[in-house]
């Protein structure tokens, strides 16, 4: 616990998880998806690129590439890690207006958003452009969000839903070219894991702290001890949204 408490939770790794938990990937593959669609591309947009580290993994950037980041840490590990690749990054709020041109880039990324805001997207892809993101789906590790805060609420359950996120691409004038949704397999095999989780995917037990939840996360400690790794379901989904032609 102490461990998992100190250690560091900046940027979008999330290695120090190895041999503590694991997570099934989707069957799409992000990553290789991106990097095959930013290699085609004169000018793209990744945004929320948490420490660069899934932007940094394309085999090839394009000529011009951006991307944005909101958490100080971030921002400045993204840099390091992204400027001597060609990319730019910019601190951004988060909040509309993104700082940038109508219709600037072809090809606007983002993997796992916190927030989603189309009518911008739509705004800076250019006629013709692609907006491609995997994003969080509904209930998402909710086994482990309702371990320490109950049951949720059905409207809280079902928020991230991937036919809210078309309705909302297709309202802000954007064409859903594909929409796939897969249910993958977590599971948590010490509770170091559980506590750096949370630290670091802070949305999912909003102020989360060990002092706070230390009663619950001992017995989580000696359930898993008892009974092997806390498992738990992640939902994620991959939308493609076009930008039609004039």
């Amino acid at each position: 616990m102490a461990e998992a408490e100190a250690v560091s939770v900046e940027g979008w790794d999330f290695s120090w998880l190895a041999g503590r938990a694991t997570e099934e990937r989707p069957s799409w593959g992000y990553q290789r998806a991106m990097s095959e669609r930013l290699a085609s591309a004169s000018a793209a947009l990744d945004l929320q690129t948490g420490g660069g580290e899934v932007l940094a993994g394309a085999a090839k950037l394009p000529p011009v590439m951006v991307a944005t980041e909101s958490w100080p840490p971030n921002v400045a590990k993204a840099t390091a890690l992204l400027h001597p690749l060609g990319a730019a990054v910019v601190a951004d709020a988060d909040e509309p207006p993104l700082p940038f041109a109508d219709e600037a880039f072809g090809l606007v990324t983002s993997r796992h958003p916190v927030t989603v805001w189309w009518e911008e997207i739509a705004r800076v892809l250019r006629p013709g452009g692609t907006y491609f993101s995997q994003q969080v789906g509904p209930a998402s590790v909710f086994e482990l969000v309702e371990y320490f805060l109950g049951p949720q609420p059905e409207h809280v359950r079902r928020g991230r839903h991937p036919e809210d996120a078309r309705r909302a691409a297709e309202a802000a004038g954007l064409e859903v070219v594909d929409l796939r949704a897969e249910s993958l397999r977590t599971e948590f095999f010490d509770i170091g894991a559980v506590i750096y989780f949370l630290r670091k995917v802070v949305w999912m037990v909003p102020g989360f702290r060990v002092g706070q939840y230390r009663d619950r996360l001992r017995e989580l400690d000696e359930l898993i001890r008892e009974e092997g790794p806390f498992v738990a379901q992640t939902t994620r989904f991959l939308i493609e949204a076009r930008k039609d032609t004039p």
